[in-house]
């Protein structure tokens, strides 16, 4: 009974040169675009998110409401370049801590959201002007609201 390896092995040296030769160059191709994929699924995202949460603790303000790596959650009083000082509880206690430890910024992500919605206000109130405007027939005057100077 004949293995698999000495299978291959004998079919690939009854091959000319030529089919070795683009043997080789194929298996060099396919290793490139498994490096490459490799880069695109597991490289590429990872440094994208390292990236986000330098630019989250680069960004954090005096005031800020922080949760640590720990679990820890607190309201930044001092940012200095590599540390911060939180106060945690009712006692206020502080604690100094390394940037590196923030993990998320409560009091951003609430201003994001808050940002996030207003934007989505002010797209819909856009699309309902819009709407109006098609209402209107060509050539007929734009109805301005009284006020209640005019009335």
């Amino acid at each position: 009974m004949l293995d698999l390896y000495t299978l291959c092995m004998t079919a690939n040296t009854a091959a000319s040169p030529e089919e070795q030769k683009s043997s080789s160059i194929m298996m060099f191709v396919l290793m490139g675009v498994m490096v490459i994929g490799m880069y695109f699924l597991t490289i590429r995202p990872q440094k994208k998110k390292q990236k986000e949460e330098q630019q989250l603790r680069d960004s954090v303000q005096i005031g800020d409401e922080i949760t640590t790596i720990g679990g820890i959650v607190g309201r930044i009083v001092t940012v200095k370049e590599d540390s911060i000082v939180i106060e945690t509880g009712a006692d206020r206690t502080k604690m100094k801590l390394m940037r590196w430890a923030i993990q998320t910024n409560n009091t951003g992500n609430e201003r994001a959201e808050a940002e996030k919605k207003a934007l989505e206000a002010a797209q819909a109130a856009e699309k309902e002007e819009r709407k109006k405007g098609k209402r209107r027939k060509k050539g007929e005057p734009v109805e301005e609201p009284m006020t209640s100077s005019e009335e």
